[in-house]
């Protein structure tokens, strides 16, 4: 389909830049949503998944991935959750492995090239549930696992599953990684690799045989990261093969449902690469959203606790309506 017009918000005034429009709702947005329930799903491989749930009865469940070394808890995983929940939806905020709060038990992790565990969950919603409508909404690389959830295997996805959209993906791993390298983003990167650190550390005493944290302290790049720990953890040759096989962009063209991404222009983790253009613009399911603000899964708008992300994605579930009209806001959050 043709790339969408640009749409247009704006980012509170202070937040004057891409960064600002990252890392302010990142360290300071606080979401008044609290889940009802959490629930442990168990893996066929052994391991675990833990999901946190707001359930009303309905029949339509939004489920929601949150990004790298995130977490259900994440500003931009509760303000999806609380909005969907205020208009007909239940909600699920899933936790990757090792992201719950409790250390998974295998060796492995998670990573951008591994949807298995979203689909287990999408299965496991529908089997337990019974839910006739989903939405798969996801931010960084859980628009990345999202999206690759209805592309690696199209003829398998569940009828239930009616629209994906995704913000701030980095499609493509290669060129995304070189730009977080640069000094400009040191101050992410290096948040990043210091909360991987952490995981790493507490892995090395659970399987000291098999994980090292010896010299971890060399570690300054994901490059680093990825061909020391990432690669051989699951599979992969070297980092570049990770970041090659991982991408989601060639396996867009797979995609036979409605899907909506998301990237700001302003977004300093996304290259030209991840726009994906050449590939949305001809793909009558594919759908591409280009605001100039909104920074990495930030999307905060002047004059609201709500972000237009999230608006936006309620819109994209709903059809036919505008992001900012016929929408409760400010319902009950739990």
């Amino acid at each position: 389909m043709p790339i969408l017009p640009q749409p247009q918000f704006k980012a509170p005034f202070w937040q004057y830049n891409g960064h600002l429009q990252t890392i302010v709702p990142s360290l300071f947005r606080k979401v008044d949503f609290r889940y009802q329930e959490r629930e442990r799903l168990e893996l066929p491989d052994g391991d675990f998944v833990d999901l946190d749930w707001h359930r009303t009865g309905s029949k339509k469940l939004v489920i929601i991935t949150h990004g790298l070394e995130g977490d259900s808890g994440r500003h931009y995983v509760l303000g999806m959750a609380k909005l969907f929940a205020q208009n007909g939806f239940d909600a699920l905020g899933w936790n990757c492995r090792s992201c719950s709060g409790e250390m998974n038990r295998l060796p492995r992790f998670y990573h951008h090239g591994d949807a298995g565990d979203l689909r287990l969950v999408i299965a496991y919603s529908i089997r337990q549930y019974g839910y006739e409508e989903i939405i798969l909404v996801g931010f960084s690389m859980g628009g990345s696992l999202s999206l690759r959830a209805v592309a690696e295997f199209p003829e398998e996805v569940p009828e239930q599953v009616k629209k994906v959209i995704g913000f701030s993906v980095p499609c493509d791993l290669v060129s995304s990684v070189k730009i977080l390298s640069q000094s400009t983003n040191t101050i992410y990167s290096s948040r990043f690799l210091r909360k991987l650190g952490e995981k790493i550390k507490a892995k090395e005493e659970i399987f000291p045989e098999q994980i090292s944290y010896a010299g971890y302290e060399k570690i300054k790049h994901f490059a680093d990261f990825d061909n020391r720990y990432t690669a051989p953890l699951h599979g992969f040759a070297d980092a570049f093969d990770f970041y090659t096989k991982a991408s989601v962009k060639p396996l867009l063209t797979n995609i036979r449902i409605p899907s909506l991404i998301v990237q700001a222009k302003n977004d300093s983790f996304l290259t030209p690469e991840c726009m994906c253009e050449e590939i949305i613009a001809p793909h009558p399911y594919l759908f591409l959203e280009t605001p100039a603000q909104g920074g990495h899964c930030g999307f905060m708008q002047q004059g609201s606790a709500v972000s237009w992300a999230e608006l936006r994605a309620l819109s994209w579930a709903i059809s036919g309506r505008d992001a900012q009209s016929g929408l409760t806001t400010n319902s009950p959050s739990s």
